[in-house]
């Protein structure tokens, strides 16, 4: 029988998230894609295995599963080069879009030949995959979970690599023994409860009833927790996330000082990096843009209280409302500031956005690796026992 992988990956509209085989083997990939010719020019081509991989992700894909079959991509960095990059759309459901289904499938890809788990015969690797992902609230409960499952496990999905360095001409075939797919509202709750050894931890939260507003790229999702379980009738997601705010910044930018920025991505390090925070470089000179992140991200943060306010409304028992999500980390100064001027709720960042933005892929871990213990548990002490004993 052929060894099956555990996976845990949150294809976030910000980038793409992931845990593979154990829960420090991580890939962090932008969610950014666009469409390209087989033949990539490469300045420096005999270097090519030099270079970075994840800056120079350059595939061919065939899935059935795809509406747009057997194309060839730039994917993440390398994507947000070009001048017909593809990022996810305000009002998409990420359940229904290819490039949901293309960032999923490479970042296996990308495990698959550097892990010792699979054989490969001539240039060809077949994976399979126990994979733990999830969707925003909303499109769990319009049922859209069950189709995406479906299109995962129906099929064998290849992935060739063709101008990447050090996989350049390899190919993957994927085929999952098994998906799970999570709300992820109750998946940020696991990761609130449940240690990285699967033992519940912050026992002072888990029978209270909490809410957990999670803030993505192009939707926020509010769940409800009580006795446990997200309240499906009480959960909520809008469609409403960073996503646009960001390419606001993004064309203010380019407008008032002339600089375009590749994507997204490059918004966000600008409003959430350490040094020269809400600083670009104009002509050579360092300058500062709060006056256009400022405007624009308040009107967000207006928004966002203005759901948890007619949320808590509706659920007025709640004790506490933890934000989770890239989108959190984004607008956690502005929503603390109106929360102090407002209504003073009891509400909760996570002060490490690192923490913040890893939540989804690290609670999809611990729920993927629970259902394989306890449908494999033989399995998995036997692994255990290799592994303490290397």
């Amino acid at each position: 029988m052929t060894k099956s992988r555990i996976a845990a990956v949150d294809v976030g509209n910000d980038a793409l998230k992931g845990n593979y085989g154990k829960l420090e083997n991580e890939l962090y990939i932008p969610n950014v894609i666009a469409p390209d010719l087989e033949e990539r020019p490469v300045i420096g081509i005999e270097e090519l295995d030099d270079k970075e991989i994840l800056e120079n992700i350059h595939i061919r894909i065939h899935s059935p599963a795809l509406s747009e079959n057997n194309l060839i991509y730039r994917v993440g960095s390398l994507a947000t080069k070009t001048t017909n990059s593809q990022e996810l759309d305000q009002g998409s459901s990420k359940s229904e879009e290819d490039q949901t289904l293309i960032m999923l499938l490479t970042s296996l890809a990308l495990d698959a030949v550097s892990a010792s788990d699979f054989e490969e015969k001539n240039g060809v690797i077949d994976a399979n995959y126990t994979l733990g992902t999830g969707l925003p609230l909303r499109e769990v409960k319009e049922g859209k979970d069950v189709a995406y499952r479906s299109h995962l496990l129906s099929s064998v999905h290849q992935i060739e690599f063709l101008v990447t360095p050090k996989y350049q001409g390899k190919k993957v075939n994927i085929k999952f023994d098994e998906v799970k797919v999570y709300p992820e509202g109750f998946a940020a709750y696991v990761n609130l409860i449940m240690d990285n050894d699967l033992k519940v931890i912050n026992k002072d939260i888990i029978d209270k009833q909490i809410l957990i507003q999670d803030i993505g790229g192009l939707s926020t999702d509010i769940a409800v927790i009580r006795n446990r379980n997200v309240d499906d009738d009480k959960a909520q997601g809008f469609n409403l996330g960073v996503s646009e705010s960001l390419e606001q910044i993004r064309e203010e930018i380019r407008t008032k000082h002339g600089v375009e920025l590749d994507s997204r991505r490059d918004v966000v390090d600008i409003i959430t990096r350490k040094n020269d925070r809400n600083h670009i470089m104009v002509k050579g000179s360092r300058t500062n843009v709060h006056d256009i992140t400022d405007h624009i991200l308040l009107e967000l943060a207006k928004k966002e209280y203005r759901y948890l306010r007619n949320v808590w409304a509706k659920n007025s028992q709640s004790e506490i409302c933890y934000f989770v999500g890239g989108g959190s980390a984004v607008l956690k100064d502005y929503i603390k500031a109106l929360n102090n001027k407002l209504d003073g709720y009891n509400i909760e960042f996570f002060e490490d956005e690192n923490e913040s933005i890893w939540m989804m892929a690290n609670a999809y871990y611990k729920l993927i690796t629970d259902f394989v213990q306890k449908s494999s548990p033989q399995v998995v002490e036997k692994e255990k026992k290799t592994t303490k004993s290397k």
